[in-house]
C-alpha cells in the first residue's frame, strides 16, 4: 500500500508541475508579439502537454488501486469522495489546456494574456483542497 501511495504521489506531483507550467507557456505565447518566438512556444505548449498526460493517467491510476485495495474504508469516506471531485474537475482542467494547446498550434488562440493568467491560477486553489482533505480527511 506504501508503495502505492508513494507512485500515486509521485505522479500528482508530475502532473501537476506540467498543469502549472502549461498555462504559463499560454500567457508567454498570448503576450508575444513575435511570430518566431509564439511558433517556440507552441511547440513547447504540445510537447509538454504530450510528456505530462500520462503523469495524470498514472497518478489516476495509482489513487484508484489504493482504492481497490481497502474499498470498504475509501468508498465510504466523505472526505475521498470531495477530493475525487476535485480531481474529475482536474481532468477537464487538463484536457481544456489541450483544447488550447490545439487551438495555439493551429494559429486559432482566441484569448490574450490576462485570460491565460487567471486559467493559470485554477489548478492552485484545487491542490490546497486536494492535499488538505488528503491529508486532514475531515468530514
Amino acid at each position: 500500500m506504501l508503495w502505492l501511495k508513494a507512485f500515486h504521489i509521485i505522479f500528482v506531483v508530475c502532473w501537476f508541475a506540467g498543469l502549472f507550467y502549461l498555462p504559463r507557456i499560454f500567457v508567454y505565447y498570448a503576450a508575444s508579439e513575435h511570430d518566431e518566438t509564439r511558433a517556440q512556444l507552441a511547440v513547447m505548449a504540445r510537447k509538454l502537454y504530450r510528456f505530462v498526460t500520462p503523469f495524470m493517467v498514472l497518478a489516476i491510476g495509482f489513487g484508484l488501486a489504493m482504492m481497490w485495495m481497502n474499498p470498504q474504508y475509501y468508498l465510504a469516506a466523505t472526505w475521498l469522495w470531495i477530493k475525487l471531485g476535485g480531481v474529475a474537475f482536474l481532468v477537464v482542467y487538463h484536457f481544456q489546456c489541450g483544447r488550447y494547446v490545439t487551438q495555439i498550434n493551429n494559429d486559432r488562440n482566441r484569448h490574450g494574456h490576462v485570460f491565460y493568467r487567471f486559467f493559470n491560477e485554477v489548478p492552485v486553489l484545487f491542490l490546497f483542497a486536494i492535499v488538505i482533505l488528503a491529508v486532514l480527511k475531515p468530514f
